[in-house]
């Protein structure tokens, strides 16, 4: 007798169909070829269960409408990319199919600046928005941190004051609108977080830097604050060209101006547009605070360079000065090149004549009220009780009082003095 199968036993004694058709069980099926052409009843547990309904694809929070895609580069994006030096960056837009061999002519082409005015934008929109911990390795660590300093006991100083006349009562203890001309990567936001304001408008030339403030202050926690940015030439082009009127409809209590404002004294047609845009826009009893570099200590470390030199440059390890010409004629237009270490790299900027300055605002009802070099805003607070133990937190000195700076960058943050104006008439 032959041994016993049991595959073949399954199949023998499975049961029939009316037809006298053999049904295979689903062993035979799965281990025996020759029930193939079966009729089979597979078992309910083996049965393939349907698929379940498919699920339209209907983002509830998109952020590009669903006709719109991501389309690669053309060959001429590519070239032009081949021989791009890496100043500034370059946003592709968002285009439709059937475009994708020629440029977006739709959209309007990136603003370009010429002369100064974009070597100084270029600058700054190359310039890395770098993290905090990367920040701590820059090897000008504390003259960047002195110079926040100088500028938390500016705004605390003036800026406070102005914005605590204009309390706001809308249910929270915030108070004041800021109007921050130049104002970069949003270096000072924290500062005016701290001051806990409800509006801050921000505005500079370089539009890369100004996406990098918006990013900064979205990323702002509690207490935030209502914010609106844009890229604009302050020193060409009215505030009116590039916010809504609802945004410049209420006056600002603080417009503030830091390490920027001598770039307006190319020109008198500059700095006369730079002055009616603080001006037309800042409320009466309102204060406008910035810093520039010192002009006088300026010119009197030119005039030491001897007579017969060709090289009108001076400075240390840290920064470096170069003038175009020993003498200038008018009070506009006096160039020099500055470097400053980990910072600026080599821009051409502009003497600010402090007394021509002082008589140019007085014709925009602007009134002097501060003006310090840093060395003396240092002298003055380093025993303030608040403004003291400020430079320990922000590691201008350790808890000996001793100074994270060396000479040569104590030497470089004394070539800038800090100052106040106030604009005249009632609030």
């Amino acid at each position: 007798m032959p041994a016993f199968d049991p595959v073949r036993d399954a199949v023998l004694n499975s049961p029939t169909s009316q037809f006298d058709v053999r049904r295979a069980t689903n062993l035979s099926v799965l281990l025996n070829d020759d029930h193939a052409d079966d009729t089979l009843a597979p078992s309910p547990s083996l049965r393939r269960r349907q698929a379940p309904p498919a699920i339209p694809y209907k983002p509830t929070h998109r952020i590009s409408p669903p006709s719109s895609v991501l389309v690669p580069m053309t060959p001429d994006e590519i070239e032009m990319f081949k021989s791009y030096r890496g100043k500034g960056t370059a946003r592709l837009s968002k285009r439709k199919r059937g475009r994708s061999n020629e440029l977006d002519d739709e959209q309007p082409p990136p603003k370009k600046v010429a002369g100064d005015a974009g070597v100084v934008m270029e600058h700054y929109n190359s310039r890395p928005d770098v993290g905090v911990l990367q920040r701590l390795d820059s090897p000008i660590i504390g003259l960047k941190n002195f110079n926040n300093w100088v500028k938390s006991v500016l705004i605390s100083s003036h800026a406070h004051p102005a914005l605590s006349k204009s309390r706001q009562t809308r249910g929270h203890n915030r108070r004041g609108k800021v109007l921050d001309l130049g104002c970069g990567k949003g270096g000072d936001l924290t500062k005016w977080t701290k001051a806990k304001i409800v509006e801050y408008v921000g505005a500079d030339i370089a539009a890369v830097s100004v996406e990098q403030a918006r990013s900064r202050w979205e990323g702002i926690r509690a207490p935030r604050f209502d914010a609106s940015f844009a890229a604009l030439d302050c020193y060409t082009e009215s505030l009116s060209k590039a916010f809504p009127p609802e945004t410049l409809s209420q006056p600002f209590d603080v417009i503030s101006m830091q390490f920027c404002m001598h770039y307006a004294f190319e020109s008198e047609n500059k700095a006369r547009c730079m002055l009616d845009n603080v001006s037309r826009w800042l409320r009466g009893g309102g204060v406008f605070i910035g810093t520039i570099p010192n002009a006088e200590q300026l010119l009197d470390h030119l005039q030491e360079i001897p007579p017969d030199s060709e090289d009108l440059s001076f400075g240390n390890s840290v920064y470096k000065i170069r003038f175009e010409s020993r003498d200038h004629q008018g009070i506009f237009g006096h160039k020099y090149w500055f470097y400053l270490r980990d910072a600026v790299e080599d821009v051409p900027e502009y003497i600010v004549l402090w007394d021509s300055f002082v008589e140019l605002a007085a014709e925009y009802d602007l009134k002097p009220i501060y003006k310090e070099e840093f060395h003396q805003v240092f002298a003055q607070n380093q025993g303030h009780p608040d403004f003291g133990p400020l430079m320990v937190r922000m590691k201008v000195v350790d808890a000996n009082g001793e100074s994270s700076m060396d000479e040569d960058q104590w030497e470089a943050a004394n070539i800038y003095i800090a100052f106040a104006f106030e604009k005249l008439g009632s609030q």
